[in-house]
């Protein structure tokens, strides 16, 4: 069972699901130079949709075949078990802090090649945690393993721990809110990264009106026309039989 803010689990056909495909393709051509393998998201601000995000590009990656471990590495306020529904009992910090093997802390997601770690017990010393040479380790081992590797942190401008995973990630993705988001809170947010040396990807605008104008309108309106077709055709035949 999964919450309903996983769309590809809900509704994989929608134009919210088309949208994690191509933020999908974007990183993939990102990394044409280099494989990006270990990426990280964050936003700016709490309620930005940073986990929502995450999980469901974890989906799309696994769907097409990837190797995918998506972590959750925010310490202070995890919330990747909630979306998936299982359990928080062990996870990252017991890694961390325990030396627990990956395969005593390891869940599996109901989409072949999705793992997950989730957090585990908060700790006292989140940053510490995420600084030290075994988390360092840690993703050295898994990138032998994964083709991708993501990390969900807390708001980088809340406190140092994604800037903390971006300086050991290949990329780096913001996520900000439409309508919410101040330009001054995303430009600090850009800062910090920037801070570290951190490769941004691109920035994630989530929560986009759907009934603004523009391409999405179109492809919101074409989408809806699709099902009633497709409805309307499945009760014609019904009828038929």
């Amino acid at each position: 069972m999964v919450k309903e803010s996983l769309i590809f689990f809900r509704d994989p056909k929608s134009p919210v699901s088309e949208a994690y495909r191509t933020l999908r393709t974007n990183i993939q051509f990102s990394g044409v130079d280099k494989a990006l393998k270990i990426i990280t998201i964050t936003s700016s601000d709490v309620g930005e949709g940073k986990t929502t995000t995450i999980c469901n590009l974890a989906i799309t990656m696994a769907l097409s075949g990837k190797k995918v471990i998506l972590i959750d590495a925010d310490l202070r306020k995890p919330r990747v078990h909630s979306k998936f529904m299982i359990s928080n009992e062990t996870g990252l910090t017991n890694i961390l802090a325990q030396k627990k093997p990956l395969e005593s802390v390891i869940k599996t997601a109901s989409v072949k090649d999705l793992d997950i770690i989730t957090s585990g017990p908060i700790p006292p010393n989140p940053s510490e945690l995420l600084q030290s040479e075994s988390m360092g380790n840690f993703l050295e081992d898994l990138k032998k393993k994964y083709d991708y590797i993501l990390l969900d942190t807390p708001p980088v401008g809340m406190v140092t721990d994604a800037a903390i995973l971006a300086a050991k990630s290949d990329g780096i993705i913001l996520v900000v809110t439409s309508g919410k988001t101040h330009i001054d809170e995303a430009k600090r947010a850009k800062q910090l990264l920037l801070n570290v040396d951190a490769k941004i990807l691109g920035v994630v605008l989530n929560k986009v009106n759907r009934y603004e104008k523009g391409y999405y309108q179109k492809y919101y309106r074409y989408y809806e026309d699709e099902k009633k077709a497709s409805k309307k055709s499945r009760k014609k035949r019904r009828s038929n039989e």
